[in-house]
């Protein structure tokens, strides 16, 4: 048997020839992704760090992390092609090639997943990375499995199968959980709004309605506060983001509004240096700045005066320690100056 004849022979339906090309087909693909991978990865790989965008490097990262089985099954694919096969072997073919390139596809996108992830907790302060790194992983966890899930009813649907009623009995089956769910649901959903709206952060004092308390945890169902009292009580994220929170971390300055009386038996010069004497006491406090001093009002006992001031810090004990600052300083003035307190009293006059 000569040369020609050979080749002409035919086995499965295709000449030796048509094996051979089909070979080289192989061949010239797995030589071409070869050098793509080795020569043209290393030069991108190159320029991406010449870039201040990370964008660029995880899609380099993409591409390197392309596992080389599926570089020989496209060569084998491409080689495939050239033959003639019956249409169960070319059906099952096609089958593994758009397995392959939904896995790599969902691989990618994975990747991208936790690029976003790890982006999102790095560009965070230090001190909000350890419970934001708690949060992005849920999240991502939540992207990844719908993500799988996609990828797996698109290889359903290529495959022949009818994943119309499918989708229909996972949509039935997901609102009858989320009924048996709902308040484990809303109280995670609400630990994200928490999470990306920061109405308050750990290690802020806030009051909810009539609770208050230090923030300890931020968990996926409920947060933990520290309360003055000492105990720890526990609140569920739901009910923390329908609610009304006040945050004392929140605030730059607290306004002071406090009064005192004084006899009515204080003669008017006196009166009249009263301002002046809180003035200067509360100009020598660091953190106080004064608003507004009055004669209030003449009351049943006493003549009063109202002050106002601003306490440039949020923090409680500062305020407080202020204050006593400035309640010694006026009593230690007034007993220099002669001025008396007034307490409540009732004078009763007998007519003869």
């Amino acid at each position: 048997m000569d040369l020609q004849s050979l080749l002409q022979l035919k086995i499965w339906g295709n000449s030796n020839a048509d094996y051979l090309i089909a070979l080289a087909i192989f061949v010239g693909a797995l030589i071409i992704l070869k050098i793509f991978r080795t020569v043209v990865l290393k030069k991108l790989e190159k320029a991406a760090e010449k870039t201040k965008t990370d964008m660029d490097d995880v899609v380099v990262r993409i591409v390197r992390d392309i596992n080389p089985p599926f570089y020989l099954f496209v060569s084998f694919y491409a080689g495939f092609k050239f033959l003639t096969a019956s249409v169960a072997v070319g059906r099952i073919i096609d089958g593994l090639l758009v397995l392959a390139l939904v896995f790599q596809a969902a691989r990618a996108l994975q990747s991208l997943i936790n690029f976003w992830a790890e982006k999102t907790v790095k560009n965070k302060p230090e001190e909000e990375q350890i419970k934001a790194k708690a949060a992005i992983k849920n999240i991502a966890s939540g992207l990844k499995i719908l993500l799988w899930g996609f990828a797996f009813l698109i290889i359903l649907s290529n495959w022949g199968f009818d994943v119309t009623s499918l989708i229909a009995g996972l949509g039935i089956g997901g609102i009858a959980v989320a009924f048996a769910l709902q308040n484990i649901l809303g109280d995670i959903f609400s630990s994200f709004s928490i999470f990306f709206d920061k109405p308050f952060q750990v290690g802020d004092f806030i009051i909810v309605g009539s609770d208050m308390g230090t923030v300890e945890k931020i968990g996926l169902k409920s947060t933990r506060l520290r309360t003055l009292q000492g105990q720890e009580m526990i609140i569920s994220n739901r009910e923390l983001t329908e609610a009304r929170v006040n945050n004392y971390k929140k605030m730059e300055k607290r306004r002071i509004v406090f009064g005192f009386g004084v006899l009515y038996e204080t003669p008017t010069e006196k009166l009249k240096k009263i301002p002046g004497i809180v003035t200067n006491i509360i100009s020598e406090e660091k953190l106080a700045d004064l608003d507004r001093i009055h004669f209030k009002e003449f009351g049943d006992f006493s003549l009063n005066f109202e002050i106002v001031y601003y306490v440039s810090t949020p923090d409680y004990n500062d305020y407080m320690n202020t204050q006593q600052s400035i309640n010694f300083a006026i009593k230690d003035a007034f007993e220099k100056e002669g001025i008396e307190f007034a307490y409540p009293t009732q004078t009763v006059f007998v007519k003869k």
